[in-house]
């Protein structure tokens, strides 16, 4: 199956829709109020909707209580969470199915307490000490790599058109997340259409060579 890809921090109606005419499978709406891609509530209800069936609308959280989370889902009318903060594995149990953890990686213990979480999905980006995503630094592809033969992997960190490519080949994951690097120079909040077509272009030929693979997808990704 080809890799999928999730087009992350998108702000606004026109940038979720330039990236599904890219084919993206998922698309993240952050909630993190430290974010520079943090939208409210009512925002992310209206790309939520307009997204619709087409792909799966993902809703960045960090450090909310379940009762919480479980209420921005129904609000924004959004399918999944995205756990970006200190949760521990029984919050996340809490959730599942329509959640996955994000795990920061950069040693190979984050790589096994990143492990112990519950559900079939988890995604990996890079440890950045203050920061909990977006940050446009690679994570270690070695430390990650034995995970996606475990789990339904979704790769972030670093990832550019130019670079993803190589990130499939060495990891192999169902998917793979960008946020930085598709966004316009200088404009964290928006989405540069050109990337947007290049970064999809370059996952369509690396999930499509001969030595690359992705496992089917499952409902938490596409409906």
């Amino acid at each position: 199956m080809p890799v999928h890809f999730k087009i992350c921090g998108v702000t606004s109606v026109e940038d979720a829709e330039l990236s599904l005419a890219v084919g993206a499978s998922a698309i993240g709406l952050n909630l993190v109020p430290s974010s520079p891609r943090a939208i409210g509530v009512e925002t992310a209800r209206q790309i939520a909707g307009a997204i619709g069936d087409r792909a799966i609308s993902v809703l960045v959280v960090a450090d909310r209580g379940v009762d919480e989370m479980t209420d921005l889902l129904r609000a924004t009318g959004a399918a999944c969470l995205q756990l970006h903060g200190q949760e521990p594995p029984e919050i996340v149990e809490r959730v599942l199915p329509h959640a996955y953890k994000a795990a920061h990686i950069g040693s190979p213990a984050d790589a096994a307490r990143a492990e112990a979480y519950p559900g079939d999905y988890l995604l990996v980006d890079a440890k950045v000490p203050g920061k909990l995503g977006g940050t446009g630094v690679r994570v270690d592809w070695a430390l990650v790599e034995p995970l996606a033969r475990r789990r339904m992997l979704i790769l972030a960190g670093g990832l550019r058109a130019d670079n993803v490519g190589e990130a499939i080949a060495r990891v192999r994951p169902f998917c793979v997340d960008v946020a930085s690097g598709v966004e316009r120079e200088n404009e964290p909040r928006r989405k540069d259409e050109a990337k947007l077509a290049a970064f999809a272009r370059a996952v369509r030929e690396a999930g499509d060579a001969p030595d690359g693979s992705s496992p089917a997808p499952e409902p938490a990704l596409r409906r």
